[in-house]
């Protein structure tokens, strides 16, 4: 399927939810709709799916406008944050039901194929009340690709389970697209499941789609400093810059070595978490600051520091202690600097930024 949204706009009384935008969706591929809450990904979908009507604009498939047709007269599957399964029927009636619509034979085969695919095949006898959470999420998800739509919604579908069911999920998810013929729209908050899913992301704020392109590239070279906080968990550092010289200061004490021209006034540097680091390599720039907050999670500690040039959070590889209050320095290459102008605007990403996500960091 073609989708292309032309101007759309949504406008509810005195609020806008959704301002003027144009996406155009990858045929096939899995297009990934990231921002936090409130971001309009949910408001988007759901004049995908024809659900809702935009304010202005058109939604195009496959070159013709289909605003104002019914959901029902649309080939759309949808899986949303809360699993919507049919209380009265078994998980395999559950599945089989689009099957049954559309007429199909080998119905015990293709819902045993999609159990098997999801890990579901052992509850088929069993009503939705009698599974766990992720169970029902998975016969949520097994029902909408047996539909075998065009254009298949996921609206944060993973967000109500645990750490656990999310990464199992996730895994499948993305060998499940790949063998799938769906054009997919996977909403999220998450900047780390966008960087698993790949695909292609449109980042969203505040009822704007602010950049879309492959994923890896988005992430890469985000034009402006509203994408790179909205792609980066935790959020990129940020930090007072200007022109010095021949090189970079930053906070208006720490001079770095600059390749290139740097543009006079006012301007802002990036620095991802996870380009922070405990011991110095050499070229590295220091930073010295006093621990506020250490916190770890999974494999990783996230320490809040107080610095002469602002705050900043530094992501380290591992589980490490630090005492509240204790002088702590951080080391970061000058190559893994961001810039950005006065208007926020990217005047340059790193030239290997892959490093930061081949070590986990977002």
């Amino acid at each position: 399927m073609e989708l292309d949204l032309r101007g759309i706009s949504k406008k509810v009384g005195a609020q806008t939810w959704l301002y003027g935008l144009d996406l155009a969706l990858r045929p096939g591929a899995v297009t990934i709709l990231l921002g936090a809450t409130r971001a309009g990904k949910t408001s988007l979908m759901r004049i995908m799916a024809g659900l809702d009507a935009p304010t202005t604009g058109s939604v195009r498939v496959d070159g013709v406008d289909v605003v104002g047709v019914p959901v029902r007269q649309r080939n759309v599957s949808m899986v949303y944050q809360q699993f919507i399964n049919y209380p009265s029927m078994t998980v395999f009636d559950n599945i089989a039901s689009p099957l049954k619509l559309r007429g199909d034979t080998d119905i015990a085969q293709r819902v045993q194929a999609l159990a098997q695919k999801l890990h579901i095949e052992m509850f088929l006898d069993r009503y939705p009340a009698a599974l766990s959470g992720g169970q029902q999420q998975r016969v949520a998800l097994a029902r909408a690709l047996a539909k075998d739509a065009p254009l298949l919604l996921l609206d944060e579908p993973l967000v109500n389970l645990d750490y656990k069911l999310r990464e199992e999920l996730r895994d499948e998810l993305t060998a499940l697209f790949a063998a799938s013929n769906s054009t997919v729209v996977y909403a999220t908050t998450e900047p780390g499941e966008a960087l698993l899913l790949g695909g292609y992301t449109a980042v969203m704020d505040a009822g704007e789609l602010l950049q879309y392109g492959p994923t890896a590239e988005v992430f890469q070279r985000p034009q402006s400093i509203r994408v790179a906080r909205a792609f980066s968990d935790p959020p990129m550092n940020l930090l007072a810059a200007r022109a010095a010289g021949e090189g970079l200061q930053l906070g208006g004490s720490l001079n770095l070595p600059w390749e290139g021209p740097v543009a006079a006034g006012a301007l802002t540097a990036g620095l991802r978490a996870s380009a922070l680091h405990l011991h110095a390599r050499p070229g590295d720039a220091a930073m010295a600051g006093v621990a506020e907050l250490a916190e770890i999670s999974g494999s990783d500690t996230f320490v809040h520091l107080s610095t002469p040039l602002g705050a900043v959070v530094a992501q380290l590889v591992g589980v490490h202690y630090f005492e509240l209050g204790a002088a702590v320095t951080m080391h970061f290459s000058p190559q893994d600097v961001y810039l950005f102008d006065a208007q926020g605007a990217l005047l340059r990403a790193p030239v290997d930024v892959q490093r930061g996500a081949a070590q986990g960091g977002v």
